[in-house]
């Protein structure tokens, strides 16, 4: 669905984002791209829809290359949604805004109107289509900007640190709607540096250090190396570091779940039982 090759960019002044980046992300998936702060991950994922042009280096989503005569029809496939939902919000109201992209496509009133009820029941915030958008909290913002562009009816979504600045039920009810999209077979695109969300959700990861890619691949293989993730400024999940006092283990659990699994093999053998007895 998307295939990034050799993709270069500069900012004014000199400063290199990005340099040499290869990605390819195949469609129905559900890709993480993480990084500390500054590693390149916002300046990649605006590649994707054609927000940033490529100065070196080639984007293409379902097989369209992303750049400027391709626009319109690469953001009918692609949409994106920003970390900061004032930037991207705008109407008067809830139902407005989320109109605005499908009366734009030149679509009938009842299509635009369908799509603006379709995409509210989606995220949650059916309720508050007539609502002025700047009585929404920080969390229905989120939301909304995520229906907006749900309207449009894209086949791969663009997430820029969705979860920033939510509260705990705010961020999973993020996570959850993003699952549910992908599981109907959207592809998703999320940029974040939270390592405890992303083995929750995501089935790849691209770890980014310096506008470079540290390494690509499944979860086990990302966070199988702890070195590589302390050289790329972030840390393991919470879970894994409870595991150290376990010299035998090869690979350290990621969530909760694994977690779990994990101690009831080891009370098992203790009690020399084995799993498929249980």
């Amino acid at each position: 669905m998307i295939s990034v090759r050799n993709l270069c960019f500069t900012y004014p002044g000199g400063v290199k984002a990005l340099e040499e980046v290869s990605l390819e992300v195949a469609e129905g998936s559900f890709l993480a791209v993480m990084g500390a702060n500054g590693s390149g991950k916002s300046t990649l994922l605006k590649h994707l829809n054609g927000l940033l042009a490529a100065q070196a280096g080639t984007v293409a989503v379902n097989g369209i290359s992303v750049e400027k005569k391709s626009f319109e029809k690469i953001n009918r496939i692609a949409g994106f949604v920003f970390q900061d939902p004032n930037d991207q919000i705008f109407a008067p109201t809830v139902e407005d805004d989320i109109a605005y992209g499908p009366r734009n496509l030149g679509l009938s009133d009842h299509e635009v109107g369908r799509r603006v009820e379709a995409a509210a029941a989606q995220v949650g915030i059916h309720s508050l289509l007539g609502r002025p958008i700047h009585h929404l909290s920080h969390g229905q913002k989120k939301r909304l900007s995520i229906a907006g562009v749900l309207a449009m009816q894209p086949r791969v979504l663009i997430l820029d640190e969705p979860t920033a600045s939510l509260d705990p039920m705010g961020e999973k009810r993020i996570m959850r709607l993003l699952l549910s999209l992908n599981r109907a077979g959207m592809t998703i695109v999320m940029a974040t540096h939270d390592v405890d969300l992303i083995p929750l959700y995501a089935e790849q990861v691209c770890l980014l250090r310096s506008g470079r890619v540290a390494v690509r691949g499944g979860l086990k293989e990302v966070f199988g190396s702890r070195g590589l993730i302390e050289r790329c400024h972030l840390r393991l999940p919470r879970i894994s570091y409870l595991f150290e006092v376990f010299p035998d283990l090869t690979e350290l659990p990621l969530t909760v779940g694994m977690a779990r699994k994990e101690l009831e093999r080891r009370l098992l053998a203790r009690s020399g039982i084995e799993p498929a007895q249980v």
